[in-house]
């Protein structure tokens, strides 16, 4: 079935209600400059997912609207993965730049989040082969949003830290807040 106008707007009022509760997730984790690069990387995940079915005019349901909440957790999971190695990379780093450090960082995860991508689009591929028409959207929407969601972790979230000039300092005021919390 596909959604009323009633069922797109609380849909997509959730999904917003989602997006920004995992944008103070990561900013609480990690920095809000790596919530904003998460939150940016995700909407544009979701909009190359969204803007294929609207493009070739390919219904959207429910299992469509399951499958796109599923590309924002794996594409938040990517995301974080290669945020860790930055912030790691800080600490082992230091000498290094802001840009060196990501390039650095994206190479050692780079093989990982391939593994993980291309194992998974076939899952996925098998999916839309064999699962029959009840699941052709569903396992067309993971498709595409893992596609997207593999590239915009590596080029599109690190590249963001760079427009926001992370720096070390950012990184060092974020330990000693939580330091402070913890105890």
């Amino acid at each position: 079935t596909t959604l009323s106008g009633d069922h797109v707007v609380n849909k997509g009022l959730g999904m917003l209600l989602a997006l920004a509760g995992i944008m103070v997730y990561v900013a609480f984790r990690f920095q809000w400059k790596f919530g904003f690069g998460a939150i940016v990387s995700l909407i544009h995940d979701v909009i190359v997912t969204l803007g294929v079915f609207s493009f070739f005019e390919i219904p959207f349901d429910l299992t469509v609207l399951a499958a796109v909440l599923a590309i924002i957790g794996y594409s938040l999971n990517d995301t974080i993965v290669v945020f860790d190695r930055i912030r790691e990379n800080f600490r082992l780093l230091r000498k290094a730049e802001l840009i060196e450090n990501i390039n650095i960082s994206t190479t050692q995860t780079l093989l990982r989040t391939l593994a993980t991508s291309i194992s998974t689009l076939l899952a996925i591929l098998a999916l839309m082969i064999f699962a029959g028409e009840n699941l052709w959207g569903f396992s067309l929407a993971l498709f595409i949003g893992v596609s997207a969601g593999t590239y915009s972790s590596v080029y599109i979230a690190s590249i963001l830290l760079i427009w926001l000039k992370l720096t070390r300092d950012d990184l060092i005021r974020r330990a000693i807040i939580m330091a402070l919390v913890c105890q």
